[in-house]
């Protein structure tokens, strides 16, 4: 089986890469790896998932598993269900992905994804079976009988408790619900907390899933905010771990801010503990200026929200999160919740009658930042190491001013590389330089910057 864990679980082409077949045996393996007993299993609004998420859980009962469907529900519900009931999950979804692909999550009992050598042992096993060629088919034969379970309660309970009745109200508040899984959640609770919501891309069809909407496309929902004269915009995406903001004059605000203004706000409240937060090598060199401007240590992880959850807990910190949206707050969670990110966003505002836009602005400046996404022939993990040469001289030439990153991709076979700079010109200057290099040592012509 060729599939592998990348940094957010298994993903490939729906019934093409990722098959029904695959699903049943990564189900079988899950449940010898993480425990034969009772298991949730939620899927997002992709066409696909239903089917897939069949198939995973046939194969758990294949390991001995009982397993109980959640139904449509976003990743950070599936999280909480399993920190709640300390059961593991399996989450069917490809986050931002459009609807053709899919993916699958795995949760620890607990709620916690799963640290890389507990993949290794799950992927040992799938390769250790060798079944095959997979077929192209979504048919899953042998299907048992899967009682279902009310997970949006769970959820919405957990969730809800954390915070003041009505701590919303006053608020206008425009939500973009990617056509996924946050689709009938999100609203409803933003509005028992008081908020007047306002409702876009929220009908999934299974084949709109984040289709130009969503945190990966906030354009739409910038131009909403303005329409409705809203106090700001929340984007969500297809399974809802992340989250992008939006300011009532219609500007992103994207995770970096996001997470600059969470660990600010504990931090007066007495409760950024430790006096740090976590966040991914991606984040802007901006955020760590204004950190350090206010005396807060930054800790800096890999790419991907398991590694700031266990940086988070490795300390007992309380706040991280990368530069996309995911964002954790780990008293209440154990991975990226758009909607619990959003709402603590929504509550600062309400209680400090500041616009987002003032707040925003002043929490940090933006380094231009510049990503070249380079298509290579094969999986290159310590190119950082095999082009040092290079990435030192790029960053001589920034000086103090700016920064490069070159890392692989954790699900594609893409070198991505990142230059920050004062300029925007400089920063595309050394990003082209380095993107040609790459280029010429490992192959093939660089895609569309992300």
């Amino acid at each position: 089986m060729s599939l592998r864990f990348g940094t957010d679980g298994v993903r490939g082409r729906a019934f093409d890469e990722l098959t029904t077949e695959f699903a049943e045996h990564l189900g079988t393996a899950a449940a010898e790896v993480l425990g034969a007993g009772r298991w949730i299993v939620g899927h997002d609004p992709r066409a696909s998932s239903p089917v897939l998420a069949a198939a995973v859980a046939a194969g758990l009962v294949a390991g001995g598993a009982t397993v109980q469907s959640a139904g449509m529900l976003p990743t950070p519900a599936v999280a909480a269900i399993g920190a709640a009931l300390d059961v593991p999950t399996a989450m069917i979804t490809a986050s931002h992905n459009p609807w053709y692909d899919n993916g699958i999550k795995l949760f620890a009992a607990g709620g916690r994804k799963l640290r890389d050598d507990v993949e290794e042992r799950i992927e040992a096993l799938l390769h250790g079976r060798s079944p095959g060629p997979a077929a192209a088919t979504t048919d899953v034969p042998g299907v048992p009988s899967i009682e279902s379970f009310d997970g949006r309660s769970v959820y919405l309970d957990r969730l809800l408790g954390g915070f003041p009745d009505d701590c919303l109200r006053g608020l206008r508040i425009v939500v973009d619900c990617a056509n996924g899984a946050f689709s009938d959640l999100a609203p409803d609770a933003l509005g028992a907390l008081g908020a007047e919501v306002v409702v876009v891309h929220a009908e999934p069809d299974g084949r709109n899933i984040n289709d130009h909407c969503g945190a990966t496309h906030p354009e739409h929902l910038a131009e909403q905010v303005v329409i409705h004269q809203a106090t700001l915009g929340l984007a969500f995406d297809g399974d809802g771990d992340r989250v992008i903001a939006v300011d009532h004059l219609g500007r992103i605000v994207d995770g970096d801010r996001l997470i600059a203004m969470a660990a600010l706000h504990l931090k007066d409240h007495g409760r950024l503990t430790g006096n740090a937060v976590v966040v991914t090598v991606m984040s802007n060199l901006g955020f760590h200026r204004a950190m350090e401007a206010a005396g807060i240590e930054v800790v800096t992880t890999a790419v991907g929200d398991r590694y700031v959850l266990e940086a988070l807990d490795a300390r007992g910190l309380a706040v991280g999160g990368e530069q996309s949206g995911h964002i954790i707050y780990r008293q209440s969670a154990t991975t990226g919740d758009g909607l619990l990110a959003g709402l603590h966003l929504a509550q600062f505002v309400a209680e400090h009658h500041e616009p987002l836009a003032t707040v925003a602005e002043r929490v940090m400046t933006t380094y231009p930042q510049v990503l070249v996404n380079v298509r290579v022939a094969g999986r290159h993990p310590a190119v950082a190491e095999e082009l040092a040469t290079e990435i030192a001289e790029a960053e001589s030439g920034l000086g103090d001013s700016g920064r490069v990153l070159l890392r692989p991709s954790g699900t594609e076979p893409l070198i991505r590389v990142m230059v920050e700079a004062q300029t925007a010109a400089l920063a595309r200057s050394v990003a082209d330089d380095l993107a040609a290099v790459v280029l010429d040592r490992f192959g093939h012509q660089p895609t569309t910057d992300r």
